[in-house]
């Protein structure tokens, strides 16, 4: 009889193991999910919850909420984070860059990860004069909004909450569609309704341009789109961060993104969008790096070089891929590569240091190895006439050289990939 127990107990944890993994595998954000809520953590990465998983940044697979923040998972008569929004008033010191989630009458404020003392509690003694079972959240510091605040929806009914007064005044957005979540991301505000999305202005809910749009287009790392999504625009002002940026000798910029790219020739501002798959087959999707030297593109995919001639189309070298430690004299991944104008040295950037390889030199060596302190992580790099651009998440930052990168010890001024690199104007 023990035994019998034994056994079905076994057979239980397994079915529950297998449930929650296919319950992963089965969201798939690329189908056009609908989010419960959104926020972003304190590096600013966005969180979308779905159900009881959580998406974190813009691709990869859905995990277990509970993973990140455990006590959400401890209160089972609780349904799904129905709202979310990361906390970040300097001038309110007892919360700043506190997560907030509500879930139906109860609030859990979580700083790094742990939940503070005495959470959950209800809204109403944390946030006094907001509803319960909210629709979504998202903070408004000034001067985007009058006062330091939070907005709270509910169906057609808006709250702005002062954090410094705890006064609320209640709102209508009249152009706004109901938001089923919201988040601000570099300092605009998206409402959030099915898989749809509209910006729009947190005083006046004023939603301003070609609205709704479809938000696998900008916030999701996906490989099909609608039939609708206009392609240059999608990879120009997407938030997702880019893979790869390199200009090859004639001044022409290719910029990679998960399967996808953006072209554009020197002298002509006009940009030009495809697919990986279409331009450079071999590789099919998502590259690591990339830069540009005597004519051709250096691509590099986890532990392999391909090698193609530039040109319309471009050629793929016969005899490539070849491993990246015979070409490069360096194991993969890396982070990013680039070559500098009227060199032959490719500076390498990985596990938080840049490396130099001689290109004119046989067999190739990975050395001059310098840490680097200012970042956790390059996405991207890329050098030109105007210096070195060095690309983490959603901005760039403006070096004179790698060996200023190298010694720098505080950030140079922050740009907008999206704004200043391809022009998108939201």
């Amino acid at each position: 009889m023990k035994l019998l127990a034994h056994i079905l107990c076994l057979c239980l944890a397994l079915a529950w193991v297998q449930s929650e993994e296919h319950a992963a595998a089965v969201l798939d954000r690329c189908e056009g999910l609908e989010m419960d809520a959104v926020a972003v953590n304190e590096e600013g990465i966005p969180y979308f919850f779905k159900g009881d998983h959580l998406f974190k940044g813009f691709h990869g697979k859905a995990e277990l909420s509970n993973e990140s923040f455990a006590e959400l998972d401890d209160h089972h008569h609780l349904g799904h984070v129905d709202a979310a929004f990361h906390m970040h008033y300097e001038d309110n010191p007892a919360d700043h860059d506190h997560m907030f989630f509500f879930l139906d009458t109860k609030v859990f404020s979580y700083y790094q990860h742990k939940l503070e003392d005495g959470y959950p509690k209800d809204i109403s003694e944390v946030f006094p004069g907001i509803p319960d079972h909210l629709d979504a959240a998202v903070e408004c510091p000034k001067p985007e909004c009058d006062e330091d605040s939070v907005i709270f929806f509910k169906g057609d009914d808006i709250y702005h909450y002062n954090v410094r007064t705890k006064a609320v005044d209640e709102k209508e957005f009249k152009s706004m569609p109901n938001c089923t979540s919201a988040f601000r991301f570099m300092d605009h505000y998206y409402c959030f309704h099915g898989h749809m999305f509209s910006k729009f202005d947190p005083k006046t809910g004023e939603v301003h341009g070609r609205y709704p749009k479809e938000a696998r287009d900008y916030f999701m790392r996906c490989s099909k789109f609608s039939d609708d999504s206009d392609h240059v625009e999608r990879e120009r002002c997407s938030r997702v961060h880019l893979d790869a940026i390199t200009s090859d000798n004639a001044g022409n910029m290719y910029a990679f993104r998960g399967h996808h790219f953006l072209r554009r020739d020197e002298g002509n501002d006009t940009l030009k969008a495809d697919t990986i798959e279409h331009a450079f087959k071999e590789l099919h999707s998502e590259v690591d790096a990339v830069f540009s030297y005597d004519g051709h593109l250096y691509m590099i995919k986890d532990d392999h070089l391909f090698l193609y001639k530039v040109g319309e189309p471009h050629t793929h070298l016969d005899g490539y891929p070849k491993p990246l430690k015979e070409e490069l004299g360096i194991e993969g991944p890396i982070e990013a590569a680039f070559v500098c104008e009227d060199r032959h040295i490719a500076h390498i950037i990985k596990d938080h240091k840049i490396y130099e390889v001689d290109l004119d030199a046989s067999p190739r060596v990975a050395g001059n190895e310098v840490p680097i302190a200012l970042f956790k992580k390059v996405d991207a790099a890329m050098c030109d006439a105007l210096g070195l651009k060095v690309i983490v998440g959603n901005h760039f930052y403006h070096f004179g050289s790698p060996m200023l990168l190298a010694a720098s010890r505080s950030l140079p001024e922050q740009h907008r990939v999206s704004l200043e690199l391809f022009g998108c104007d939201h």
